[in-house]
């Protein structure tokens, strides 16, 4: 978003007192008259008794499955937080998300609590989910501490993410730009909600929600106090990548569940932990393969011909078969993913977050990689990492394999409420560090 739209979409919501059309306020939803998000196109406002997932669920106002598998079964989160939710859409011309019967991307949820602390948390949705994907990771917790919170589907979704934009790399542009649009917005809204712009504004996520905070801090940090990157995709134009190790995982993994035991260590060179391997098999069904097959068409779609996303699951030597493809021979797929990659200049402070069991986006090939490139910019003091001892990338695998995984949330709730000293106390968290394995309850305890 330019400068000029940013400044634009702020003065529109300086000029507003009231929204027209909209009731008054209803007993228990002050405010609900000034509920209003400058810049889009259509939304819509609920006053709620309670905004996190235990009200919004049976309120028809989240979609559970958005959120699936993110968070192990016996999380416990917060509830009885009221206030307005504003469920909506910026202008956009792709129509992949069909949430509310809209058949319209760049939908977002924006919710303003009752008792209101001052802040703001943005956040984008991971992988390629929809708005509501951090409603129980994220939304549940930053609410109940006082916390506005705002959330976007990234401007396209699903497994066919890739068919928007004119070229290569374009639709996880759009990512990045929908991000800040929401931002200004939600800053915007909170002015005529409560008659103030946040006092604290911090950019958080997990997967591609981590990468767009990297991003957002990188590239337009005055917008924010601070981040919390949970995992974040590292995009590299020279590599590591996800295009760099994921075809070495589909030529390998096969020969390693048929006993071959260089395979192994073909795995293991690639960037994946060792003590992984009972994670493998689920990652190769669930993740690898389309993971793979989806960003290298949205990086790379001349690679297999007219063929959309490649082939499912083929075996090496197969014509056009994703394992067998080589990055390194790619100057094109180098070209698109400069559009988006990542530097490592952040310009306020961030915390991040990786397990040493993640099994997608293997802690060597990312986060340690993003680490340096921090280190090389000269920012190591406005960033920490930490590093979540059995930890994997989404929660939800604990219930699986519960002696192996351990969630992250609990460690991540820990570093926020660091964040929150860092930026409002002045108070630095500790060094860079591993985080064992707690005692007791793994779920709620880091």
């Amino acid at each position: 978003m330019a400068l000029r739209s940013i400044l634009l979409t702020v003065a529109g919501a300086l000029a507003l007192a009231t929204v027209p059309g909209v009731p008054a306020a209803a007993d228990g939803c002050p405010g609900l008259a000034r509920a209003h998000v400058p810049g889009a196109e259509h939304q819509e406002r609920s006053c709620l008794a309670d905004l996190t997932t235990a009200g919004t669920v049976p309120a028809g106002r989240t979609v559970p499955g958005d959120f699936a598998g993110l968070t192990a079964a016996g999380t416990v989160n917060p509830t009885g937080v009221p206030g307005i939710q504003v469920d909506g859409y910026f202008p956009d011309t792709s129509t992949g998300n069909t949430h509310h019967g809209w058949n319209h991307d760049s939908q977002f949820v924006l919710r303003l609590p009752e008792r209101w602390n001052g802040g703001l948390v943005i956040t984008g949705a991971p992988g390629v989910r929809r708005q509501y994907a951090n409603d129980r990771a994220i939304s549940d917790f930053v609410l109940a501490k006082g916390y506005a919170f705002a959330a976007t589907d990234k401007g396209n979704t699903g497994v066919t993410f890739h068919r928007d934009g004119r070229t290569p790399g374009d639709a996880v542009v759009e990512w990045n730009r929908r991000v800040t649009q929401l931002t200004v917005a939600a800053k915007a809204a909170t002015l005529l909600r409560y008659g103030s712009l946040p006092r604290r504004t911090y950019v958080t996520g997990l997967s591609n929600g981590g990468y767009l905070a990297r991003w957002q801090l990188e590239n337009v940090p005055w917008l924010y106090d601070g981040g919390l990157d949970w995992e974040g995709t590292l995009f590299r134009a020279e590599g590591p990548n996800l295009l760099t190790y994921l075809p070495t995982a589909l030529r390998a993994y096969p020969r390693f569940a048929a006993g071959d035991p260089t395979a192994r260590d073909e795995l293991i060179a690639a960037g994946f932990s060792p003590g992984s391997e009972p994670l493998w098999a689920f990652h190769h069904q669930v993740y690898w393969d389309l993971t793979q097959r989806i960003y290298r068409e949205e990086f790379d779609p001349d690679w297999d011909g007219d063929l959309e996303a490649g082939i499912p699951f083929c075996a090496s030597g197969t014509p056009n078969c994703d394992a067998d493809y080589d990055y390194s021979t790619r100057p094109q797929a180098r070209a698109a993913m400069a559009k988006v990659q990542l530097t490592g200049r952040i310009g306020k402070p961030m915390i991040t977050l990786h397990g040493t069991l993640d099994t997608l986006l293997p802690r060597e090939t990312d986060s340690d990689v993003y680490d340096r490139l921090i280190a090389a910019r000269g920012r190591s003091h406005l960033h920490r990492y930490l590093v979540v001892e059995g930890g994997n990338h989404v929660d939800g695998l604990y219930d699986l394999l519960p002696s192996v995984t351990r969630p992250i949330l609990p460690c991540y709730r820990d570093a926020f409420g660091a964040l929150e000293a860092w930026v409002d106390r002045g108070v630095a968290p500790a060094p860079d560090r591993t985080l064992p394995r707690p005692a007791g309850d793994v779920v709620n305890t880091c």
